[in-house]
């Protein structure tokens, strides 16, 4: 695991013209400096000693003995996380929703089984992890072949794929590099269901000292080992740009009981539920809760100049409270959605089957037997682990478990989420669930269903 901070110079245009450039901190002390002062940002710069930048903070406003946790909002930092698994990386995203940043993508770079977390990193007691490995091998291998083997559906049947036949019977080398693409794209959408999420991927955030300063609490105080020694290096990166807020960034009483309460209720179902085996029924739910005086014809007007997923929405939209909900959505679906920063998002780590992209093979082929019993073993082991109370239980997971995902947020922020991942070259699978919740939404709401615009892309 590698954790490195990296800092924003300014740009050459920036410097020729003169343009002032702050530490993080000075950044947040100065503008925290309005609020006591209206003397504005050249007499507050003047205060700057540019021999001693650590001290000038100080000197313009003591940020920290003043409490307000909103001066620390001020303090932009970038941090990148290299070879932290699947499972973390989800969970860091679950507890930044006002982050910005990116992650390797599953859709798109191939994994292999030397990319695995540490199993005690994963919290795998000692005397499983012979078995635990030997099933993240099964997993790989099923993952490799599921690969060649989509990679060959898609060859015998391009009409599968959606790649338009403009581009299959274009002759150039551009269009047959950009076929190729689409054609493995194809098979990572569908084999990715056997990469365990132990495995190791890379994320970026940018986002204020204070976030990392939550984030950081999350992560310490957490059952999952792997969290721990990732809260003690963003710690350490921490020190270099903001220092002040350091203190702030550790393990906290409340958060450690609120994650352990977590565990042992998901662990008290595990224990009275029978497991359940194969692919389990997604089921939908949306429900809205509209606003004094707003009416569904209001709702409907709030889209009539919205012309593409970024376009302005109406009040009425901004204003309606939204919750969604799928009762069997695989994490590595999961994943993506729970980056959408908007809102509240609730998904108890509790599987409750496995999907295997079964559902996409041509009328009578199949996938090998042994493959997508792994999923049946993946919940069978990690749910028996659970209701013993043990943590290294989710260590089990493969992206193709399925979890209960509930996102609650404005109506606008739906319309843009579902309108985005049922564009061009969204998932196949996302672009499924959100037809299914829309389609559920106009059992209620047909006129407005019907406004919204699944498939719209970026304007051009």
């Amino acid at each position: 695991m590698q954790v490195t901070n990296v800092s924003i110079i300014p740009t050459e245009a920036a410097t020729n013209a003169g343009s002032p450039a702050l530490t993080p901190e000075l950044l947040a002390a100065s503008g925290a400096r309005y609020s006591r002062n209206k003397e504005g940002l050249e007499a507050i710069l003047s205060k700057i000693d540019p021999n001693n930048l650590d001290k000038s903070v100080d000197g313009i406003f003591k940020m920290i003995d003043y409490g307000h946790q909103s001066i620390a909002d001020m303090a932009p930092v970038s941090i990148f996380i290299d070879d932290v698994s699947i499972l973390l990386a989800y969970l860091v995203w679950s507890w930044c929703p006002t982050a910005g940043g990116q992650e390797s993508s599953t859709r798109y770079i191939q994994l292999d089984k030397s990319g695995l977390v540490d199993p005690a990193l994963m919290g795998v007691p000692e005397d499983q992890q012979d078995e635990w490995y030997s099933f993240m091998a099964d997993s790989f291998d099923a993952y490799e072949k599921s690969l060649e083997f989509w990679d060959q559906i898609g060859t015998e049947n391009p009409e599968l794929t959606l790649i338009p036949s403009s581009l299959l019977h274009d002759p150039s080398e551009k269009a047959a590099k950009q076929v190729a693409r689409m054609k493995r794209n194809y098979a990572f959408d569908r084999a990715r269901y056997f990469l365990p999420v132990a495995a190791k991927t890379n994320i970026m955030l940018i986002m204020s000292s204070r976030g990392w300063a939550q984030l950081c609490q999350n992560l310490l105080s957490h059952w999952l080992p792997e969290a721990n020694l990732l809260g003690q290096k963003i710690r350490t990166e921490l020190e270099l740009s903001v220092p002040r807020m350091v203190k702030h960034a550790e393990r906290k009483t409340s958060f450690a009981a609120g994650h352990q309460k977590e565990l042992e209720t998901v662990a008290k179902i595990a224990a009275s539920n029978a497991t359940p085996s194969g692919e389990a029924p997604c089921t939908t739910e949306i429900e809205l809760a509209l606003p004094m005086n707003v009416s569904e014809t209001d709702l409907v007007e709030a889209l009539q100049d919205h012309d593409n997923r970024y376009a302005y929405t109406g009040m009425a939209t901004c204003r309606t409270s939204t919750r969604f909900a799928w009762s069997a959505m695989t994490i590595a679906e999961i994943r993506d959605l729970n980056r959408h920063r908007t809102g509240q998002k609730y998904c108890p780590l509790l599987p409750q089957g496995f999907y295997c992209a079964a559902d996409q093979l041509p009328q009578g082929t199949e996938l090998n037997t042994e493959f997508v019993q792994l999923g049946d073993q993946s919940t069978n082991t990690s749910r028996s682990l659970l209701a013993q109370g043990n943590p290294g239980y989710a260590a089990w997971f493969l992206l193709g478990s399925q979890f209960l995902f509930e996102h609650t947020t404005m109506l606008d922020k739906f319309v843009y989420e579902a309108e985005l991942r049922t564009g061009t070259g969204a998932h196949y699978r996302y672009a499924e669930h959100f037809r299914d919740v829309v389609s559920k939404l106009g059992e209620k709401y047909p006129d407005f269903a019907a406004a919204i615009a699944l498939g719209s892309n970026e304007p051009e």
